[in-house]
């Protein structure tokens, strides 16, 4: 497990007065600002002083940032939080993204087929990403209950079922004619 998690990605400035376009993977984006954030390295700290929802997104004031110009230095910085800082998983059910990087890759049978390397949300939901045991390229399968029926972070596993296809959405009712 990781002592920091990504909570969020700035995006590019709103505006000329030193906003920025911020994208919050947390359940409550608004906790934002009573978090001390850092970038990556840990060393730039930041604090956001406002918030607010937009279309896809949410509008941040972020303190030291005055203009246009610094707020486009931030773009696609991303927003760490000290993972002591965030409550704890409410069930076996709920965990954090980073709790899977590195957990073992089983198939049905329980043969352990790679090991978790990366979450990736392209837009479309959430994909996760893992190296097979035997090398090669990476394998990408869409993080749905079809795909990865058992996620098991306590017993570093999740189990996976790679040629599942995508859960059908139930028919529209006005199809039914």
């Amino acid at each position: 497990m990781t002592d920091r998690i990504l909570i969020a990605r700035i995006g590019a400035p709103h505006g000329v007065k030193g906003e920025v376009r911020l994208f919050p993977f947390g359940e409550d984006p608004l906790a934002l600002k009573h978090y001390a954030l850092t970038d990556e390295s840990g060393k730039r700290r930041f604090k956001v002083l406002s918030l607010r929802p937009a279309k896809d997104h949410f509008v941040a004031r972020i303190d030291g940032i005055p203009d246009r110009t610094a707020a486009e230095a931030l773009t696609n910085t991303d927003l760490f939080v000290p993972r002591d800082a965030l409550p704890p998983a409410e069930d076996e059910e709920t965990f954090y993204h980073a709790d899977l990087m590195g957990l073992r890759v089983e198939d049905q049978a329980g043969t352990v087929i790679g090991k978790v390397l990366a979450m990736h949300d392209f837009g479309a939901g959430d994909v996760l990403e893992y190296t097979p045991v035997d090398g090669g390229k990476t394998l990408l399968l869409p993080f749905t209950k079809a795909a990865v029926p058992v996620v098991d972070v306590p017993g570093g596993r999740i189990v996976v079922v790679p040629d599942a296809t995508p859960e059908e959405a139930p028919p529209d009712e006005a199809d039914q004619g």
